[in-house]
């Protein structure tokens, strides 16, 4: 009788359209026709008929249904004779049998043990994936560690630079590298030395520097300096890329015409 009735995924027991046709002689295209046409809800029949494929004999995937105890019982009570009701009852103390097995407390514990299980696997899944995003995320943190620390280190650094030294660099006097940062827009001069236009303050490219030194009366006087932060200072070395390529092209303009 156990061939009749089998237990899926540990909780339901089971039989087959294929083997009530073989088990009470009939055709398996008249039991599949008769599963169609049953006059149950719709309700009913999704939860006790579940269509699925089995491989006949020649490799050839066919239709058939996975058939609870209360379809088994909806599905056969129509057929009638000797042999029919001796096969219902084949089929009821099959499912009785399973179902007793089911609630076996020593396989109830084996199902506890295997959800336990499937969620064990599931956390440590979940664990993995996060280790290799932590992984990725290290990689990633490694390989912008040289930008970081040049940005704390320098673009972040209270050293400053003079505008003197700035203009050395790029090969012309402060006094032309302040009139140059003028046109383009950057500062202006304002009550004895060069501010940053509005657009320009905020970006902590300047710091001010003030001195102290001792007038022609003997008095302590202050003087005040304009300095450029390092970012600040690859700012200006933009800025005066920006003015040659426009003078240059200007220049390339003017041969032209």
């Amino acid at each position: 009788m156990n061939d009749l009735v089998f237990i899926k995924d540990n909780e339901r027991a089971l039989t087959t359209s294929l083997l009530i046709a073989e088990r009470f002689g009939r055709k398996h295209d008249i039991v599949l026709r008769a599963i169609r046409n049953m006059e149950c809800s719709d309700d009913f029949n999704a939860r006790n008929f579940a269509a699925v494929e089995y491989t006949d004999k020649k490799g050839e995937s066919r239709p058939m249904y996975q058939i609870t105890r209360d379809g088994f019982s909806f599905l056969v009570m129509g057929f009638t004779g000797k042999e029919a009701a001796k096969f219902k009852e084949e089929f009821i103390a099959a499912f009785n049998a399973m179902e007793a097995e089911l609630n076996n407390p020593e396989r109830t514990k084996l199902r506890a043990f295997q959800l336990l299980l499937g969620d064990v696997k599931r956390l440590e899944a979940e664990i993995e994936q996060k280790d290799e995003v932590i992984e990725l995320q290290a990689v990633e943190l490694k390989a912008q560690a040289p930008k970081v620390q040049y940005c704390n280190e320098v673009l972040q650094a209270t050293n400053t630079h003079t505008t003197t030294t700035i203009a050395k660099e790029l090969g012309m006097s402060a006094q032309k590298l302040n009139a140059i940062l003028r046109e383009l827009g950057v500062q202006y001069y304002h009550d004895g030395h060069w501010v940053l236009y509005a657009k320009h303050q905020d970006k902590g490219y300047t710091k001010t520097r003030t001195t102290t030194f001792e007038g022609s009366n003997g008095e302590t006087r202050t003087s005040i300096t304009t300095t450029w932060t390092e970012s600040g200072r690859q700012a200006v070395h933009r800025a005066v890329r920006r003015y040659n390529e426009q003078h240059a092209s200007a220049s390339n303009l003017k041969r032209v015409v």
